[in-house]
């Protein structure tokens, strides 16, 4: 959104306009709507705000639920920030560990500041896009006087009024819309500004979740977290925020539902054994924190491959941290053997998984010109040398 768009949307006019905007989600909406509105003689500024804001509103719905519906947003802004459910996760640790106010360094939108203010908390959110800060003004404006937004720099943000802060540095290149990550040390704040600070004040810092572990302190604790299937980021906490003998942690949330996995250090993983009567597939968030053993072993399960995160076994049994399949049968890893195989089993709806292959399912999906009632779910993986093609029904 440029400044012109947010002038003219941020009218008495352009805010109703929008409240009365239906929903816009596909590009047939979009024409729709810019017709009629140019029709009825807005100007250009206010057509693109309108019509932007209506179809960002609806994608937000997946991280914001009914409240998209009265929020702003950027597209990168949107794409960056954190879901309503985990940012209200991470603002109950701030507000267990005794915090009263807490300064969002790169606060975007205000998705974390939302859930930070929604537990009583006290936020001075801080980015340093003077139009993402507009924003987020808006967006937190209900919160009144209990929530503070400034557009500065990080760095320069006097912090002696906060008793915990909260980092979200910037990890794309600068911009409202289309943007690339980059690297480490091309963010800002610097991860080296972010852990001088993490030495001298308890922090929460949000970081994509395939940061190089061997930059992360040794004595900070690292939080994974997956939401609905996707890892989405890691969380580094620091002093009071940090929990005591915890520097690894697995947070796997579906919904409003939540589970975690910690430890003191990386799990030793399960020994391996062969194929059993149940296929576990662990969360991306377990994966990454390496915990896969502390997974494994309640479920009395083995790897498959050591260096393959597929565990099996005889028992059934699952978790909150796996996907699991009952095996039926394994099927020859030949893509013209595995086609006729599929159709042999009246197989036309399925699911491929692969880890350790270099498959893409979607071309394979092709090749096996699949037909038939049937459902299942085909796992390709690599067992030491060899292709493997298992057949299995999700439990």
């Amino acid at each position: 959104m440029e400044s012109s768009e947010l002038t003219a949307l941020l009218t008495a006019d352009g805010l109703r306009m929008l409240a009365d905007m239906p929903a816009v989600r596909s590009s047939d909406d979009v024409a729709r709507q810019v017709s009629g509105l140019r029709a009825a003689g807005h100007s250009p500024d206010l057509v693109s705000a309108l019509v932007g804001q209506a179809r960002l509103r609806a994608k937000a719905e997946t991280k914001f639920g009914d409240l998209a519906h009265r929020m702003l947003f950027t597209r990168a802004g949107l794409e960056q920030a954190t879901r309503l459910s985990v940012a209200s996760l991470h603002a109950g640790r701030f507000r267990d560990a005794g915090a009263t106010r807490v300064a969002d360094l790169g606060c975007g939108i205000g998705g974390d500041a939302l859930g930070l203010a929604g537990l009583g908390l006290s936020v001075d959110a801080v980015d340093a896009d003077e139009i993402t800060a507009a924003i987020a003004a808006y967006n937190l404006a209900p919160f009144g006087g209990s929530v503070h937004v400034v557009h500065g720099r990080a760095e320069d943000h006097d912090l002696s009024r906060a008793d915990a802060v909260w980092v979200d540095p910037a990890r794309r290149t600068a911009g409202r819309g289309d943007t690339t990550r980059t690297r480490h040390d091309a963010w800002s704040p610097s991860l080296e500004w972010v852990f001088e600070l993490a030495r001298t004040q308890p922090i929460g810092v949000k970081l994509g979740p395939g940061l190089d572990r061997d930059l992360i302190p040794d004595d900070l604790e690292a939080q994974w977290v997956s939401a609905d299937g996707s890892t989405i980021e890691l969380v580094l906490w620091s002093k009071g925020l940090a929990r005591e003998g915890v520097r690894r942690a697995a947070l796997v949330t579906r919904g409003d539902q939540a589970w975690e996995l910690t430890a003191a250090a990386d799990a030793t993983d399960a020994p391996t054994r062969e194929l059993g009567a149940y296929l576990h597939e662990p969360d991306g968030a377990v994966i990454r924190a390496r915990l896969i053993g502390d997974v494994a072993r309640p479920l009395e399960a083995g790897m498959l491959d050591p260096h393959i995160a597929y565990l099996t076994s005889d028992a059934a049994l699952t978790s909150p941290f796996v996907a699991s399949f009952r095996v039926r049968e394994e099927l020859p890893a030949d893509t013209k053997a595995l086609a006729k195989a599929l159709r042999a089993r009246d197989i036309g709806r399925l699911e491929i998984k692969k880890r350790g292959v270099d498959v893409d399912p979607a071309v394979l999906r092709t090749k096996l010109k699949l037909r038939g009632d049937s459902a299942a779910t085909l796992v390709l993986t690599r067992i030491g040398d060899t292709r493997r093609a298992i057949l299995a029904d999700r439990v």
